[in-house]
């Protein structure tokens, strides 16, 4: 099947967001010329390749499901929020709250990620080739980020069951987040995690893993300065 091309200097957004939600939608896509439009590829959910060549801006990829989205370019806020399946690949850097309250599905970041990177997030896998900004993994519920820099202030803030891997250093942690142990399974699951986002060659022995302390599950009154 030959590739769609869309090119948003003549076609309306909205015109190609439909397109691109049509019943038993398949194939390969193109977007051209985004110039930092917003909502560009939202909700897009069958099994099919886009490709976005230029910057966007807030919530691309949002609530995507099934659907492969590559980004050559940056992105703005809430890249792949609420993402429940799929891959979303950003050649670039992306801005705050990348994945947020993503529940599924690999998210990829070749560069540096800004503020709150992951923040809620609920399963979803997040690779990140650079830094992450403060406050990353905030509230964290379930899934795996991955970031090959360094992180800024409260990494983890209170981090319930997500798994971080860190190669770099912490600014700071948040609440209730602490270094934990690499056992064999973990060493494979961030193995496969890094060579899924093509940083296969890095060594698994030069990351490490961050976690819950568990103990602000429940509130107790002798812990209430650190909610």
């Amino acid at each position: 099947m030959a590739t769609l091309t869309y090119d948003l200097g003549q076609v309306p957004l909205r015109e190609v967001n439909s397109a691109l939600h049509a019943p038993d939608l398949n194939g390969e896509f193109v977007i051209e010329n985004p110039a930092g439009a917003h909502n560009v590829a939202v909700g897009v959910d069958a099994d099919v390749t886009i490709t976005v060549l230029g910057h966007v801006g807030y919530y691309a990829a949002g609530m995507n499901q099934r659907a492969e989205v590559t980004i050559v370019g940056n992105a703005g806020t809430g890249v792949a929020e609420n993402m429940m399946s799929g891959r979303v690949w950003v050649k670039g850097n992306a801005s705050q709250s990348a994945g947020a309250t993503a529940n599924g599905g690999l998210l990829v970041i070749d560069g540096n990620a800004a503020a709150r990177c992951g923040i809620s997030m609920k399963g979803v896998d997040i690779v990140v080739g650079g830094d992450v900004g403060h406050m990353s993994a905030f509230m964290a519920q379930a899934g795996r980020m991955v970031v090959r820099g360094n992180a800024g202030d409260a990494l983890g803030d209170s981090i319930y069951e997500a798994r971080i891997y860190l190669r770099g250093d912490a600014k700071s942690l948040g609440a209730d987040c602490v270094a934990k142990q690499m056992r064999p399974e973990h060493h494979q699951e961030l193995g496969n995690l890094l060579a899924a986002a093509g940083f296969g060659n890095d060594d698994t022995n030069a990351y490490t893993r961050y976690g819950s302390a568990r103990n602000l599950y429940h509130f107790h009154v002798d812990n209430a300065a650190s909610y």
